[in-house]
């Protein structure tokens, strides 16, 4: 084989690979993994029929694929509206959306590619302002997964006109106007200085009952100790020693140091008791014997 023999066969090998490449990228198209497709021809126009992942033919030059993104998108839109009882709500809504796959030749002729930003602001926009105007300011704090369900139910049916499918919405965000919050919080302080006066009165009728009671006890226990007290003084003794052991107990567990005497630190107990062990031999006073007659004149002689 000589060189032109070589020439030859190269260039048709290379004219076959540039055919193949060239048939590939004109008449085969792909369709990945959460996509779809439909074909325009220039001739029909828009086709029906839906492609699914893979390889598929066209004609060259007469046909062209439209492809779509048939995942699950999500956008969040803010809206300004207003509530039943006229206050002004800042609304966030986080939307979860993808195209109708059975009916991409209708979405691509009415509204094309950009189907979402064509329409989604507009519906949910339009959903809110509905939805919001049924429910006071009070209503959206405490019900807000009752209006979250029923904003999603009214979006669905929306969106279903424009080929579009919800999977799922929620309030990411909702706050009201400056007045209207202060008024909360004017409120929630309202309250808690109404809770602490409550309180307050519960806690003086507490104290003024236990000192009702103690007062009553104490006056009990005057009566039965009076005539105890006439009797025996060596019970005030008791107490006072009681009341030294709970002073001497006091200082021995405290930090701070005190330097007393023991007549101090005893309250002047030993003195007192001393003194009123004078006054009251042990054993209790005892009465002089009595003598006969011949023992006084005994001792008198």
């Amino acid at each position: 084989m000589n060189y032109k023999q070589q020439l030859g066969a190269l260039g048709g090998l290379l004219t076959t690979v540039g055919g193949a490449y060239f048939f590939y990228k004109s008449a085969i198209f792909q369709v990945d993994t959460g996509h779809r497709a439909i074909k325009f021809n220039k001739v029909s126009g828009l086709g029906s029929f839906t492609y699914r992942e893979g390889f598929h033919f066209m004609l060259p030059w007469f046909e062209r694929p439209i492809i779509y993104d048939v995942r699950t998108h999500p956008t969040v839109i803010k809206s300004v509206t207003g509530s039943k009882d006229l206050q002004m709500v800042n609304i966030s809504l986080r939307v979860l959306y993808r195209p109708d796959q059975t009916q991409l030749p209708d979405l691509y002729r009415t509204l094309g590619t950009d189907y979402d930003a064509r329409v989604l602001p507009s519906i949910v926009n339009e959903v809110l302002k509905s939805v919001v105007a049924q429910y006071n300011a009070s209503q959206l704090l405490t019900q807000r997964e009752m209006i979250s369900v029923l904003i999603r139910q009214t979006l669905e049916q929306r969106a279903h006109d424009f080929r579009i499918v919800v999977d799922d919405v929620s309030i990411t965000e909702l706050t009201f106007g400056r007045e209207f919050t202060n008024a909360i919080e004017e409120k929630q302080i309202a309250q808690q200085e109404a809770e602490r006066a409550k309180y307050l009165v519960q806690r003086a009728l507490q104290e003024k009952n236990s000192a009702i009671i103690k007062a009553e006890g104490e006056a009990r226990a005057a009566e039965l100790l009076g005539p105890i007290l006439s009797k025996s003084p060596t019970y005030i003794q008791i107490r006072r020693i009681e009341a030294a052991r709970e002073i001497a107990h006091s200082l021995a567990i405290s930090r701070n140091k005190a330097y007393l005497d023991a007549e101090t630190l005893l309250l002047n107990l030993t003195t007192t008791l001393d003194a009123n062990l004078e006054k009251v031999p042990l054993g209790g006073p005892r009465e002089s014997p009595v003598l006969s007659t011949p023992q006084v004149q005994a001792q008198k002689q």
